[in-house]
């Protein structure tokens, strides 16, 4: 089988952490069996759709890394769920209803009060030629349900759940479309996962009814449906599902300086039984995708584990990967240096300035003459070979100073920090006749 998946984002806002999650694993079961991944823009929505957000999407995807084999839009593509509808009213699998919201929300109310579930009635199967024709007259426009069939349960093997089972004559024919003409999700989404040939759907476990629906309306068009795999919703980290989850995208995590390599790795593994590691290339996670790692219970999702994933994942980023984002001038020695202690690459701003601009330090009254002392020792080493351990060695020699006592004084002197990258890597970049002003200056 050729593999084919698809992500159809709503273009009513922007990507969050939810549905990139939805996404990405589309992408990598795609990649990982050499098939095809599709965007489908779900722009059905014609009053709360905008195409800002649709290359909103079309961006965030690339930032991603997870690149599309094909695009299509729901807006384009009324004719074909035209046709889909007129071939199941022929066929008595979908039928016009004539109540109102109104009269619907009574029913169910009269239903729930009754002790029963709000299930509904077909009374719109009753209705006379008269009948119908007496609610043109009134004004009044049908919206269309599919007619589900109550005769033998819906089955499927989840790839995710395993074997799965709804009762039809519990659940309602749901409307396939609105009074006003206006499409909802339910059809739609079937004709064009046949047209587009769609073999496997991951989503989360929201839409488990929802495909039960849908397997009655692959069959009722006579398609075979695609694979199904459900996995269960993200959590925030206290536990429960977080409202900050919804709108914790990709823009605000581009702002906090979160790498795309970061969000890949921690969404790719999170609510499986696999470990989320520092990966700077996708090829580990797509290789090690599979359904039958993912658990059942709620993956938690936690921002601060985010963070210290990502600084894992700067330590590991090469010069070429961050160079367009770093100062001008920085060279790959600077970004070796420093990258082994930054949270995010904007922070290698800073130290572009501790190893290039002025550092100014007043050091403690007992320190003085050793920082004196250390800038006559620095001026007179042989620069051209590693002047931190000749700088240390010999200090520790003539002033016996050991440990704490030697090193911070200098790292606070040379750098304004009591901690950071490791000073035999930073000595060479800050230079001979810098170093040793600084530690002058520190020395008073």
């Amino acid at each position: 089988m050729h593999v084919v998946t698809r992500f159809a984002p709503s273009p009513t806002g922007r990507l969050h952490v939810g549905n990139i999650r939805t996404a990405l694993h589309n992408w990598l079961w795609a990649r990982k069996q050499g098939g095809r991944f599709l965007l489908r823009i779900d722009d059905t929505d014609r009053e709360r759709s905008e195409e800002t957000y649709v290359e909103a999407i079309r961006a965030d995807l690339a930032w991603l890394g997870l690149d599309i084999d094909g695009e299509e839009r729901q807006s384009a593509r009324f004719g074909a769920y035209e046709a889909a509808l007129a071939r199941l009213a022929a066929a008595g699998c979908a039928y016009p209803a004539w109540e109102s919201a109104q009269e619907l929300e009574l029913k169910r109310k009269i239903q729930l009060g009754r002790g029963k579930p709000p299930v509904y009635d077909r009374a719109a199967l009753a209705l006379t030629d008269a009948d119908k024709a007496r609610f043109e007259a009134e004004g009044r426009r049908p919206h269309w349900r599919f007619r589900l069939d109550h005769d033998a349960p819906i089955a499927w093997d989840d790839l995710i759940r395993g074997p799965q089972q709804l009762e039809p004559a519990l659940l309602s024919d749901p409307v396939i479309r609105r009074a006003d003409g206006s499409w909802l999700y339910m059809l739609p989404s079937v004709v064009d996962d046949v047209d587009m040939g769609v073999t496997h759907v991951v989503r989360g476990e929201d839409h488990v009814t929802n495909t039960g629906l849908q397997l009655q309306m692959f069959a009722a068009l006579g398609a075979a449906p695609p694979a199904f795999a459900h996995e269960a919703l993200l959590t925030g980290s206290e536990g429960k599902l977080a409202k900050r989850l919804g709108s914790t995208g990709v823009e605000a995590m581009r702002a906090a300086g979160i790498e795309p390599e970061a969000l890949i790795a921690k969404l790719a593994r999170i609510g499986t039984s696999l470990p989320v590691e520092p990966v700077a290339d996708p090829a580990p996670l797509i290789a090690g995708f599979d359904f039958a790692s993912f658990g059942r219970a709620p993956a938690r999702f936690d921002l601060a584990e985010l963070e210290a994933l990502n600084a894992r994942i700067v330590h590991l980023l090469p010069f070429a990967r961050v160079r367009e984002r770093l100062p001008a001038g920085m060279a790959e020695a600077d970004w070796d240096a420093i990258r082994p202690n930054l949270k995010t690459v904007a922070e290698a701003a800073d130290w572009w300035e501790i190893l290039h601009g002025h550092v100014e330090q007043a050091a403690a009254e007992e320190d003085r003459s050793f920082l004196a002392e250390a800038a006559a020792v620095a001026e007179a080493i042989d620069w051209s070979d590693s002047p931190w351990p000749q700088l240390v060695a010999r200090l520790r020699e003539s002033s016996g100073r050991a440990g704490k006592s030697l090193f911070h004084p200098l790292r606070r002197a040379l750098t304004g920090r009591d901690s950071g990258p490791e000073m035999g890597a930073l000595l060479p970049l800050i230079g001979r006749d810098e170093t040793v002003s600084r530690l002058r200056a520190a020395a008073g």
